[in-house]
């Protein structure tokens, strides 16, 4: 009896571990934060651009919008080359919204700003992995509105 209860249990943990691993991670809408008397989104002390969810810069399919990048850490990490590639969180091949050469200028009490264009092409969350020099150095969440 004890060998038969063992094994109903072992089988229950298992099918459970999986159930778990198959389940897809749930997307958030990165934190606002301030910083140089503007509200912005992503990682306080990190990385972010200035955000307040506002009708003016709320993301929709499509529409390019130009965005302030803020950047905090050494002058080394942040002077290599910056990529962000967005990605849908149903999947498919990530997009880059911004690659290149930047400039290292203190901005709104950032170590690093850059302005840039950015657009996402459908509604849902998207994911920004921002890259120095192809490391990772944080990312983003943000939702994109329906069209009205």
């Amino acid at each position: 009896m004890l060998k038969k209860s063992l094994i109903i249990t072992f089988v229950i943990f298992t099918i459970l571990s999986i159930i778990g691993c198959n389940k897809k991670d749930v997307w958030k809408e990165s934190s606002l934060f301030e910083s140089g008397g503007y509200t912005m989104i992503g990682e306080k002390g990190k990385l972010g651009f200035i955000y307040d969810d506002s009708e003016v810069v709320k993301f929709y399919p499509d529409k390019t919008q130009k965005y302030m990048w803020h950047f905090w850490g050494t002058k080394e990490e942040l002077e290599r080359p910056l990529k962000v590639l967005a990605t849908h969180e149903d999947g498919g091949d990530p997009i880059v919204l911004i690659g290149g050469k930047n400039t290292v200028k203190p901005h709104n009490g950032a170590d690093m700003s850059m302005p840039s264009n950015m657009s996402l092409p459908e509604s849902g969350m998207w994911k920004m992995d921002v890259y120095f020099d192809d490391n990772l150095f944080g990312t983003v969440y943000v939702k994109v509105h329906e069209k009205k």
